[in-house]
């Protein structure tokens, strides 16, 4: 992937970069960049978290703008990370368009999203509660590469709701 930021404004940093000190910009950040295999999408800047991966999904809180790998019974914001964006580290997270994220072995084209036993990754075997919501599955798992599959997102959130 190679999202290029398309929003007029100078010192953001890449969306793929990781960095130990925050950029020039406020946490919560959001941006709209471009990639001429994935077309468009929306990125928010946010402070990262330990073992975090490339395409690790998270939750985010708007608060502080912290976030903790994706996990069974979580309630926020979801987003998927660009970066290998490790606690005490500031990174780009995909909110919108198409992304690639980590998903569970099984993980079939067209799946909906839920969160797994395995934090910050992705299955479609159906957990009440656990369902990503505004998440789409847009490839099998091992597309684009092993252990990651294309997702349609548009803003997803986890509300650990029994039903849809």
């Amino acid at each position: 992937m190679a999202f290029i930021i398309t929003d007029q404004r100078l010192g953001f940093p890449s969306i793929d970069e990781t960095s130990t000190t925050q950029a020039d910009i406020e946490l919560g950040t959001i941006v709209r960049a471009e990639d001429p295999t994935y077309g468009a999408g929306e990125f928010i800047y946010l402070e990262g978290v330990a073992s975090t991966a490339i395409g690790s999904w998270v939750t985010y809180n708007q608060d502080d703008n912290t976030t903790a790998l994706l996990a069974a019974n979580a309630i926020g914001p979801v987003a998927v990370a660009m970066s290998a964006n490790v606690a005490s580290q500031y990174g780009w997270y995909q909110i919108g368009g198409k992304a690639v994220g980590l998903a569970a072995a099984s993980y079939a084209d067209n799946g909906l999203v839920y969160a797994t036993a395995t934090a910050g990754t992705i299955d479609d075997a159906v957990v009440a509660g656990d369902r990503v919501k505004l998440a789409k599955g847009a490839s099998a798992v091992d597309t684009p590469s092993t252990g990651f599959a294309e997702f349609e997102i548009q803003r997803p959130f986890m509300d650990d709701a029994t039903a849809a």
